[in-house]
């Protein structure tokens, strides 16, 4: 397996994990019955909660621009120390962005998105130039 695809598997690993921490709060604050059902009037989540759930939207969204980058990437045949930085700033992005998103640090979120979408746009320049 080459470091790009080994990175977009943990990638989506990580996005297949992601949608716990907001389910877990969604059942501490409503109770199983109803985070399982369809409640009249549902508790709010908890600040933390509604980012967590934020953060695994933006993973899904910015995944399937990842996985086409790196599955052209690999179909090619190309895998250079560029791609292979793009790669990995893209999954360490998405793991900080993760974290600091869910517990609200201003500024960095951005910061840590940047990094990642970097990471897409060096796959993207290695696969054009």
């Amino acid at each position: 397996m080459t470091p790009e695809l080994l990175y977009l598997t943990l990638s989506a690993g990580l996005c297949a994990l992601l949608w716990i921490p907001y389910i877990l709060a969604r059942v501490q604050a409503q109770g199983m019955a109803d985070a399982m059902g369809y409640p009249e009037n549902p508790a709010a989540p908890t600040g933390w909660a509604k980012r967590s759930e934020r953060v695994h939207m933006n993973l899904i969204e910015n995944l399937a621009p990842f996985a086409v980058l790196v599955i052209v990437a690999h179909i090619l045949g190309v895998s250079t120390q560029l791609t292979v930085l793009g790669a990995t700033l893209f999954f360490w992005g998405r793991v900080a962005h993760a974290i600091v998103y869910t517990l609200g640090i201003p500024y960095l979120r951005t910061v840590t998105f940047a990094v990642s979408w970097l990471g897409m746009i060096l796959i993207l320049v290695e696969l054009l130039f």
